[in-house]
């Protein structure tokens, strides 16, 4: 099965990068990283019933795990999850 998920960069600090995440613009919840502990955490879960969001947390999570790690903790204003 395919996947896709949108990541739409809401702010970043220092200590926080806050992302709305979702399969696209209108079905969308929050997802923050602490950078210094490298937490995530669903902040909003995706608001349909119809769309399970732990799927496109998860994958979400991964994206953000690559910017941290292998991008230099690097977080563009819009990445994607694909596969």
């Amino acid at each position: 099965m395919a996947a896709y998920v949108l990541l739409l960069k809401e702010y970043e600090t220092d200590e926080t990068v806050v992302y709305k995440f979702g399969p696209n613009e209108k079905s969308m919840g929050e997802i923050s990283l602490n950078k210094g502990t490298r937490m995530i955490s669903e902040v909003e879960a995706i608001p349909d019933d119809n769309i399970r969001s732990s799927f496109y947390f998860d994958r979400a999570a991964q994206r953000l795990t690559v910017c941290l790690l292998k991008e230099g903790g690097v977080f563009p204003d819009r990445t994607t999850f694909e596969s």
